[in-house]
């Protein structure tokens, strides 16, 4: 997910659908379907057998959902991949819920980040909790969590989330470790 050729083109169209055109929406869509199709692939991929989201139902619903709320106030490519990344966590947390609700309770397990070989949410994890815990982790530390939202949610290397996020790897390596620990205290009842 390295930056493709054409940014400059992606951050012009949202520019253009903020003030309210359709047309740049329409040109929009295909320079980023197949990204966003191919991330939510691949984290559909880690979820339990049987998931009844599928790739292009996520990334439709993400459009429903930000041509609702009309164009936010993008400021370029990254900033609009990273609302994409947040606006999925919410979708998948609320058929999690959904799902829960349905079954109340359904074995769910709480999620163990420090062993986590993966970024991506296994399919044992418990969404909701994960969830309230990604929005404390938010309070505290918002660049922490957009790291952790992008590497989880969006599928990001460590490099491609600091070209997002505008920091060293380095930087970002250092901070997704620490996100983990607080998220595992945090699931863990602070212990």
């Amino acid at each position: 997910m390295s930056a493709a050729p054409s940014d400059h083109d992606v951050t012009r169209l949202l520019v253009q659908w903020r003030s309210g055109s359709q047309a740049a929406l329409d040109e929009l869509v295909p320079l980023v379907y197949d990204e966003l199709r191919t991330l939510a692939r691949s984290h559909l991929r880690r979820e339990r057998r049987g998931h009844t989201l599928q790739a292009t139902a996520l990334v439709h619903e993400l459009f429903l959902r930000l041509v609702k709320n009309g164009g936010a106030d993008w400021q370029d490519r990254s900033h609009f991949f990273g609302i994409a990344a947040r606006v999925m966590r919410q979708i998948l947390v609320a058929h999690a819920r959904h799902r829960g609700a349905v079954k109340r309770g359904g074995g769910e397990r709480p999620v163990d980040l420090e062993s986590a070989p993966e970024p991506s949410v296994n399919p044992d994890v418990d969404l909701t909790a994960l969830d309230a815990a990604l929005d404390a982790l938010a309070a505290v530390d918002p660049l922490q969590a957009r790291i952790v939202e992008l590497r989880v949610f969006g599928g990001y290397t460590i490099d491609e989330t600091a070209d997002l996020v505008d920091r060293s790897p380095a930087t970002v390596s250092r901070e997704w470790r620490l996100a983990r620990m607080w998220l595992y205290r945090a699931l863990r009842g602070g212990r």
